[in-house]
């Protein structure tokens, strides 16, 4: 393993847009923060750079294992259910726009959609909570990175896309941002918004620098979705959604499941404690999985997984020994208050 440099901070980072502009924009928080720390990026040629949908972050944990690099920037929500051995997410930045983005160039609003309009989205969550409301579009599957997706939109192959606002906006395409989704019609992927930042386990020298950019708000609100999408075993691709927001000191957590053709979704939602979120989404996890999930995530190939409530992938900045002893009270879903679970069909 190649030594680190007490006053240099390496990051590695794709080579595609959205990647560089994150480890970018943290590399300039860290040298605004610490003026005397030289801080470069090592960009590693992965198999995702095609696409920066695809969480394809074996090369740049290698990266971090062999010590040519300190840190990633990652986006949550390319993340894995579980990180290499010997590495942590132990910062997360305050969160940015979580919407789903509309962009069109013939029509100003979703609700401007004609019937049989073409909308491209590379993923089945948008998709189904297109169609539970509108089943008379045809949605049809989209990929590579947002340039791509952007061309394929102005080359006349979709009446519209849908995608993440924040990537646009990351990439100083906010004014192709027709329409954003309010969350009640597109609620997000688990962690959408969230840059989180992986690091070697217990290095200190790292975590000293990393801790000023912490934003204990974005991890109470991640600890939370991510738990309920591990365990209903979401990879990433399934129509899974999961969002809370903290309110009077409380997280508030909605999740969704929904098959394919946007027929037969099922939302739950509860509230507890930052302490206790991970719980929260576990729990809520439950009560979605108790309305019949299992069968949805069936005929999709996924397996809900047996979830630790007291544990979780993310390690904070000296907040993870309290986090961890207040979730094991809350296993039993103490201190986790059910709001609803409602099943939702489209009507006919």
């Amino acid at each position: 393993m190649i030594a680190p440099v007490a006053d240099r901070l390496v990051i590695a980072t794709r080579r595609c847009p959205l990647a560089l502009w994150q480890a970018e924009d943290v590399r300039q928080r860290l040298v605004a923060r610490f003026p005397a720390l030289r801080v470069e990026l090592l960009r590693v040629t992965t198999g995702g750079d095609g696409s920066s949908d695809s969480p394809r972050i074996g090369a740049l944990e290698e990266a971090l294992l062999d010590g040519r690099a300190d840190i990633a920037v990652h986006a949550i929500t390319d993340l894995p259910a579980a990180l290499s051995n010997g590495l942590e997410v132990g910062v997360m930045l305050a969160r940015g726009n979580p919407r789903d983005a509309f962009v069109s160039n013939r029509y100003d609003s979703p609700a401007d959609l004609m019937q049989g309009a073409r909308i491209g989205t590379c993923s089945p969550r948008r998709r189904t909570q297109l169609l539970a409301r509108r089943p008379d579009l045809d949605v049809r599957p989209q990929s590579g990175d947002v340039g791509t997706r952007l061309r394929q939109l102005d080359d006349g192959h979709y009446d519209a896309i849908v995608l993440a606002a924040i990537d646009l906006v990351r990439l100083d395409l906010q004014d192709r941002i027709r329409a954003e989704f309010p969350i009640e019609d597109s609620l997000p992927a688990a962690g959408q918004g969230i840059v989180g930042i992986q690091s070697r386990t217990g290095d200190e020298r790292v975590r000293r620098h990393l801790a000023v950019l912490h934003d204990p708000s974005a991890a109470a609100r991640c600890r939370a979705e991510r738990g309920l999408s591990a365990r209903l075993g979401d990879s990433g691709r399934a129509p899974i959604g999961a969002y809370s927001v903290i309110r009077r000191g409380q997280v508030w957590l909605r999740g969704l499941v929904a098959n394919l053709d946007g027929s037969h979704v099922l939302r739950a939602q509860a509230i507890a404690s930052p302490a206790n979120a991970r719980a929260l989404g576990v729990r809520v996890a439950e009560d979605l999985l108790a309305q019949g999930a299992e069968l949805i995530l069936g005929d999709l190939g996924l397996v809900p997984q047996i979830v630790d409530a007291s544990s979780t992938p993310f390690t904070e900045p000296g907040a993870l020994p309290a986090d961890a002893s207040a979730a094991a009270r809350a296993a039993g879903a103490i201190g986790v208050a059910r709001v609803e679970a409602v099943p939702e069909r489209r009507s006919a």
